[in-house]
This record gives C-alpha cells, structure tokens and sequence, in this order.
C-alpha cells in the first residue's frame, strides 16, 4: 500500500508543472496580443513565433502529463 501512495504522490507532482504550462500559454498570447495591439501590421510575423512557442511549452506539458501516467500505471 505504501507504495502505491507513493506513486500517486509522485504522479501529483509531476502534474503540478501544468500550472507553469498554464501560465507559459497565457503569457504567449497575452504578449501576442498587447504586440499586435501595438503595430497590427507586425500580425503575419508574429502569428508563427507564437505557435511555435505554444507548440513548445504544450509539449511541456503533454511530456509531463505522460511521466505521471506512467508512474500511476507502471
């Protein structure tokens, strides 16, 4: 049994770098957003660098999400 709360503990705490990942997205758009609110034109170059950094911290949090399932199921 003990080691079963372990590993839901360990489980908990990998899922707590999703509130980085949270805050990581809404910090991307809010600055795509407050950019293109300044200089719309910029819009088309900027577009791109923003899914690309959400592309990399939702891999963050994708990468996360599937250590906790493997230390639930494993």
């Amino acid at each position: 049994m003990e080691l079963q709360a372990a590993k839901m503990i360990g489980a908990g705490l990998a899922l707590i770098a999703l509130l980085g990942v949270g805050m990581g997205i809404g910090a991307i758009f809010s600055s795509l957003i407050t950019a293109v609110g300044r200089n719309p034109s910029a819009k088309s170059d900027l577009l791109p660098l923003a899914l690309i950094g959400f592309a990399g911290v939702e891999i963050l949090g994708l990468l996360a999400f599937v250590i906790a399932a493997v230390m639930v199921f494993a």
